[in-house]
Order: structure tokens, then C-alpha cells, then sequence
């Protein structure tokens, strides 16, 4: 994979160029700032980038705002996004198009290097890849939507791996069950939360964006 690194910490992004061509990937370029991030990606049109959500110069959300604005240049850019905090607006807005390739990980995930490398992948691959801490603090907010209350405990343990951008072999892995089993679980879980097979966008971004956007 062609890949760029924007982040503005020196050691940290190293290491992860490091990582990255240790598995045998290319770093075609980074970035530590959100206007150069921004040319990069529009210049590279990478595989894949990844990109802190604070960087100079006021090192607030220009990482972000860049990254969703190459999306606007060009639809569909895989980005995964590091983040020191869960900002369910980050992922949010990351994920509003529908249009996948989106991940969003804590930067304390990517001393785990095979399942950062797994989540790059599938985020490459125009999946989603939300880090299972980011699930955990949605989950635990306590707040309600009528689409997702009318999931069983059974769906909503499927959906919330599914927003980790597993896939329903390794969904059924995590569950103990067949992945016919899940099969039947995701499709009562879309016409649940009203997502037929009509759907221009890719069903599963559509059921995490719903997830996702739990107010």
C-alpha cells in the first residue's frame, strides 16, 4: 500500500513509518501540519493516510478538517484518524458520507502493531475500523435512539463489533457462533434500522453511521 503519515509528533511519527515499511508498505510522504497533510493527500492520493486530529498551527482539528476536505476532493479516500481522546462528533463526521474507508483510533492503539496494521487494511480496503475504546465509551453514554432500541442484546453485540470493521467470520469468532449465524443477525439488524438492499452506500458504514449517531 501507498500510504501517508501526517502527524506532527516527531518520535511518534517515525515509529509509525517505521512500522508501516516494516510490514512491507510505502510512506509516500508526511505531514506536520494540516495545510501540508492536506497537499499531501490531494498530491498522493494515497491507498490509505493516517492522520492525527490536532496538528500546527493551532493544533485543534486542522488533521481532521484536512482529511474531510480531501474526502470532498476525492470521494472516498481511505482515512484512518488518530486521536489522544473519543470524540463521537470526530467520527461522526468522518463517517457522514457513507462512503467507508474511515477508521478512528486512540493513539496508545498503535503500540499494537498488528492490530493497527489490520485496522490500516481494512480501512484501505474501504471498511471501517473504530477503535473498541471509541465503541466502549459510545456504548456506555446512556443515551437512547429509537432505531437501536428496537435492536436484541444479541444484534447490538454484533453491530457494535461490526463498527470495529470486523468481519462476520471474525464477528462470529468473538460470539462463539457460525457465521451464518451472523449473517442472519446483520440482515435483521438493517431491516431493523431501516437499511434495505436498496442502499446505494455500503450497508455496514450505513448501520455504523446509525450506531454512531446515537444522540
Amino acid at each position: 500500500m501507498r500510504i501517508v503519515v501526517a502527524e506532527d509528533l516527531y518520535l511518534l511519527r517515525d515509529g509509525m513509518v517505521r512500522l508501516i515499511e516494516a510490514y512491507g508498505h510505502e510512506v509516500v510522504a508526511t505531514a506536520t501540519t494540516g495545510p501540508e497533510t492536506l497537499a499531501a493527500l490531494l498530491k498522493w492520493r494515497p491507498d490509505v493516510a493516517v492522520v492525527d486530529v490536532r496538528m500546527p498551527p493551532t493544533q485543534s482539528d486542522e488533521g481532521l478538517r484536512a482529511a474531510l476536505a480531501a474526502r470532498r476532493e476525492v470521494p472516498g479516500l481511505p482515512v484512518l484518524i488518530l486521536s489522544q481522546h473519543v470524540e463521537q462528533l470526530y467520527a461522526r463526521e468522518l463517517l457522514a458520507d457513507g462512503a467507508g474507508g474511515i477508521g478512528y483510533f486512540l493513539k496508545e492503539s498503535v503500540f499494537d502493531a498488528d492490530q493497527f496494521m489490520d485496522a490500516l487494511e481494512r480501512v484501505a480496503a474501504g471498511g471501517t475500523a473504530m477503535d473498541p475504546a471509541v465503541i466502549a465509551k459510545l456504548f456506555s453514554s446512556g443515551s437512547s435512539n429509537r432505531l437501536l432500541e428496537a435492536l436484541t442484546e444479541r444484534e447490538h453485540a454484533v453491530l457494535s463489533l461490526m463498527a470495529e470493521g470486523l468481519s462476520n467470520a471474525a464477528i462470529g469468532q468473538r460470539l462463539f457462533l457460525s457465521e451464518s449465524a451472523i449473517s442472519k443477525y446483520t440482515t435483521s439488524m438493517f431491516g431493523k434500522l431501516g437499511i434495505s438492499d436498496d442502499d446505494t452506500g455500503n450497508r455496514r458504514v450505513l448501520a455504523v453511521l446509525t450506531y454512531l449517531n446515537n444522540p
